[in-house]
């Protein structure tokens, strides 16, 4: 299976920008639309063969790959000159058939076993109805209660947790949070350890209020790491030493030979499909996530969690 790439910003933007050839632009879509129908047809061959449906399936289930990766970020003076090691986890979107509360169960033991001292999560609590069980908010978190880090749990809302899925407002997802003992950001900013933790708002269903929360953050004088739910946010940040960390991809969830992920819901296109990119100072992480959304499919794009060690820059 591939592993997720890494990468600077110069791969091309999915979306039409600004002043760009109209041409340019025509060729751009043609080529993503074709993309996405060579896409729908190798599905559907797939899943026409009875073994191809069912090793997609059970790609959706496996356990996640544990991913690894070393930054360094400018640590306050009065923090111990010691790395903190850091869990992500998101897009759990709890719903059967793929993932269950016993599934959760499993990762979460997964990630005590590793040790994190801090744990973060990047939204989409909420699955999609694919023909099997569906959770309300509070069962589709219910899971993260027992996850242990002496530095405690910090979460910020996907697109799939807003009110329009859910019927429940920010501030009553964050009474749910509270009462497991994990702290949700929304456009806020708190400390833990040696870190600054930004929270944004959901690019794709509010308002994030990056200027806001960038001072938050600056206000507790401690290593910047912001937590948002997609990697959209990521090009309107400052370029200063800055780790954001990400999930909303899926890695594409269905990534075809040789051809790679060709699709991901970000008006980048492609362009922060998967793993780890560095612009100027700042390095972002775009995970995989652990569940799936439409279909309970994945391919060449497996469930990961990162563990992520900060060093003392």
């Amino acid at each position: 299976m591939p592993r997720p790439a890494e990468a600077g910003g110069e791969a091309r933007l999915g979306g039409p920008l600004p002043g760009a050839d109209a041409g340019a632009q025509s060729r751009q879509v043609t080529g993503l639309l074709r993309r996405r129908r060579w896409l729908a047809a190798l599905l559907l061959i797939l899943l026409a063969v009875p073994g191809g449906a069912v090793w997609l399936y059970a790609n959706a289930r496996a356990m996640p790959v544990v991913r690894r990766l070393d930054v360094a970020l400018p640590f306050p003076a009065d923090a111990p000159r010691r790395p903190v090691t850091v869990a992500l986890l998101t897009d759990s979107h709890l719903s059967g058939p793929d993932n269950s509360p016993e599934r959760m169960a499993r990762i979460v033991a997964l990630v005590n076993r590793l040790r994190p001292e801090l744990i973060v999560l990047g939204g989409d609590y909420i699955g999609d109805d694919k023909g099997g069980a569906t959770y309300d908010p509070a069962q589709s978190i219910a899971p993260f209660a027992a996850l242990r880090a002496p530095l405690g749990v910090v979460a910020v809302l996907g697109n799939h947790d807003a009110r329009k899925h859910t019927g429940i407002s920010r501030r009553q997802w964050g009474d749910l949070f509270g009462r497991i003992g994990i702290r949700l950001l929304d456009n806020q900013a708190v400390r833990r350890g040696p870190l600054a933790i930004g929270g944004l708002r959901d690019i794709y269903t509010g308002r994030p209020d990056i200027p806001g929360t960038l001072a938050a953050m600056q206000a507790l004088g401690a290593a910047p790491l912001m937590l948002s739910h997609g990697p959209d946010a990521f090009p309107l940040l400052p370029d200063r030493a800055m780790l954001t960390l990400v999930g909303h991809t899926h890695c594409g969830q269905v990534a075809l030979p040789f051809a790679g992920i060709v699709y991901v819901p970000s008006r980048y296109g492609t362009r922060y499909a998967c793993g780890v990119y560095r612009e100027g100072r700042r390095t972002m992480v775009v995970s995989a996530g652990l569940g799936t959304s439409g279909l309970p499919i994945r391919m060449l794009a497996p469930p990961d969690v990162w563990l992520i060690t900060i060093h003392p820059r």
